[in-house]
This record gives structure tokens, sequence and C-alpha cells, in this order.
């Protein structure tokens, strides 16, 4: 009996040897990481130019890999990694990132990769990461996004993108994001393509600032849904052009302050927008709107103040239109300023002589127009009439 329960023994002690040497086997530290455990590792300033996937347990949940020499991440670079939650790849040569680079990694919650030269997001990108909540992107040389770069990320609470050269924004590049609490793009965008916002839905804060467009195009926000702030501020914003606000649902506030725009075609907000409140103000507008270029409803109201304007008989044409709904054209007189002429410039648009206005809006474009045609006439009469006599002009 006792030499029975000694072979007994020596068989659990032999299963279990076996167990561990194939534990150790399967996973050994690299020799340029710090193994603090099994779930987290740092393999920081190593100078290493691959993944050592060999060399990570599938356990692991927290990898820091700043300050290598990784110059690209290709398809399934972490593959294996599926109990992975952090990820920081800070400070690496990293130029290009492959489509499903991250795939696989289900559980990750932070991405971080930043003080890079990666020059642009590719499709597919991020695709795939259903659970991460922040991805930072600072201080890297991106200067565009391509369509559906993050597909298939549907829980990001933030995307940090400052201090990167962005200068497009391409069609669908944040299509399948939703619940995104912060998206604030870096200065100097200069290229917003139409649609660039699609598919995104439930936003905290859209923040675009400091951009450099030639026009705010048509359905640049189409399909953008369920945001409580949209800023788009500080901008040489161009045009804005017809139907740049058209597919737009569901914002609580929307916000365009402190711009330089040269001319607005159409600046509509219709009901069908379900927007709570706009806010135009702050802003220069190079060339007076025309008749029925702002056309806005919103069910908690429309602020236009601070704004400054050229104090023409193209602007008191305008305002006689009531463009503003419930704010009369005295208050908007006392509430902006002028641009031009040059001696009105940084005064309230009600310094402008009630004659003036008077006579801007009894000249019509239409009378001016007739008056044009009237005086070509006698024009024309007179010169037949002196070569009828002969006089010579």
């Amino acid at each position: 009996m006792f030499e029975r329960q000694m072979n007994g023994m020596r068989v659990l002690m032999t299963l279990i040897l076996i167990t561990t040497n194939s534990v150790v086997h399967s996973w050994s530290c690299h020799s340029d990481c710090i193994c603090l455990s099994q779930k987290q590792i740092l393999c920081n300033s190593g100078h290493l130019t691959f993944v050592p996937l060999r060399d990570l347990p599938n356990t692991l949940e927290h990898l820091s890999l700043t300050k290598n020499n990784l110059t690209y991440l290709p398809t399934d670079a972490f593959s294996g990694l599926r109990n992975l939650r952090k990820l920081t790849l800070d400070a690496n040569s990293i130029s290009s990132v492959e489509s499903f680079a991250f795939r696989g990694l289900n559980r990750l919650r932070e991405l971080s990769i930043q003080h890079t030269p990666l020059s642009s997001l590719k499709k597919f990108s991020f695709s795939g990461l259903q659970n991460v909540t922040a991805i930072l992107l600072g201080y890297n040389q991106i200067s565009v996004i391509d369509e559906y770069a993050f597909t298939g990320t549907s829980n990001i609470r933030l995307i940090l993108l400052n201090n990167n050269p962005l200068h497009t924004v391409s069609a669908n590049a944040f299509s399948g994001l939703t619940n995104v609490e912060h998206l604030i793009l870096p200065s100097g965008i200069r290229h917003l393509q139409p649609d660039a916002f699609n598919g995104m839905d439930s936003v905290g804060l859209l923040k675009l600032s400091f951009m450099d467009l030639t026009s705010l195009k048509p359905h640049t926000f189409r399909g953008l849904s369920h945001v409580h702030v949209l800023a788009i501020q500080d901008s040489d914003l161009g045009v804005i052009r017809t139907d740049a606000f058209a597919g737009l649902k569901y914002v609580g506030s929307l916000n365009v302050l402190n711009n330089k725009i040269d001319s607005v075609q159409s600046l509509a907000v219709v009901r069908g927008n379900h927007i709570k409140h706009l806010r135009f103000n702050g802003n220069h507008v190079l060339v007076s709107p025309g008749q029925g270029a702002f056309a806005v409803v919103t069910s908690d109201g429309f602020t236009v103040v601070g704004n400054h304007f050229p104090c023409d008989c193209h602007l008191f044409r305008f305002l006689d239109g009531r463009p503003f709904g419930n704010m009369s054209a005295d208050l908007f007189a006392g509430k902006n300023y002028c641009i031009s002429p040059l001696e009105l410039n940084g005064q309230p648009v009600s310094v402008v002589k009630q004659a003036t206005v008077d006579r801007c809006l009894q000249t019509s474009p239409s009378a001016a127009a007739a008056t044009s045609h009237v005086f070509a006439a006698s024009i024309a009469v007179l010169c037949c009439v002196l070569l009828l006599h002969q006089v010579p002009v």
C-alpha cells in the first residue's frame, strides 16, 4: 500500500514538472524587456525592430514598446495577445500602420501611437477594436485620414489627433464610430470632403478649429448625428456652400464662431436637421449675404452677435427680409459691426444713418438694373438722332 502511494506521488510530481517546464518553455522574458509579471511587460528603449510575439505570454494585459525602432505595423501585428488591454507604441519610427494591424485585440481599451513619423491613417487601420475607448495619435506626421480608417471600432470615447499636419479628411474617414465623447482635430485642415463625418453617431464634442478651407462643401456633415456640440471656429472657411449642413441631424449646439468667411451662398438649417441652438458669433463675413442666404429653423434659438459685415446696400436689403426670425433689424444693427467702409470699421451697424439705409431699400437691385437699361436705351436713341442729323460726335 505504501509503495503504491509513493508511485502515485512520483507520477503527480512528474506531471507538475512537465507542466512547469512546458510553461517555462512557452514563455521567457525577452532580453530587451522588463517583465513585471505575465500581465505587464515593459520593452522600452530596447532597440526592437519587430514585436517579439514569441516572447510575450497570451496572458499579457499591459504592453509598452516605447522608444524602439519599429518602422511599421503589419496586418495582425499583435496576433495571439487576446487579453491585451493597454498598448503603448510612442516614440518609435512607425511610418505605416497596415490594415487590420490590431485585429484580434478585442479587449484592448487604450492605444497610444504618439511622437512617430506616421504620415497617414490607411483604410481599416484601426478596424476591429470593438472595446477600445481611447486612441491617442498626437504629435505624429498624419496628413491624410483615408476612408473607413476606424470602421468597426464603435465604442471610442476619445480620439486625439492634436499636433499633426492633417490637411485632408476623406469621405467616410470616421464611419462606424459611435459613442465618441471627444473628437478634436488638429489645426491646418485644408480639405473636408463631402461625407467626411458620415456614419458617426452619438458624439459628445466634435471640434474643428484653425482650418484653412477654400469652402465648406455641400454635404460635409451628411450622416453625422446625435452630436452634443459641433464647434467650427477660428478658421478660414472660404465660401459656405449651399447644403453644407444638409444631412446633419440631432445637434444640441451648432457653433460657428470667430471665423473668416468669404461669403455665404446658403446657411440653411431646416426643421429636419433637429438642431436646438445655432450660434453664429464673432465671424468676419467679407461679402454681404444675399436675400435668403440664411434660412434657420431651430428649437431653442439662433444667436447672431459680434459679427462683422460690409455695411453696404446689400446688407440692408438682406436685413429687410428679416432673415433671423425674431431678431429685429435694430437688434442686429446694435450687436454686429461694420468691416467697411473704412471710416466705419469696427463700429456697430447701427451707426449707419437711417437716410442711407432708406436709400438702399428704395434702390433695389432690379431697379438699378432697370435704370441701367433705360440709360443704355437713351444713349442708343441719342446716337441715332445724331447720325440722322449728321451731327459730328
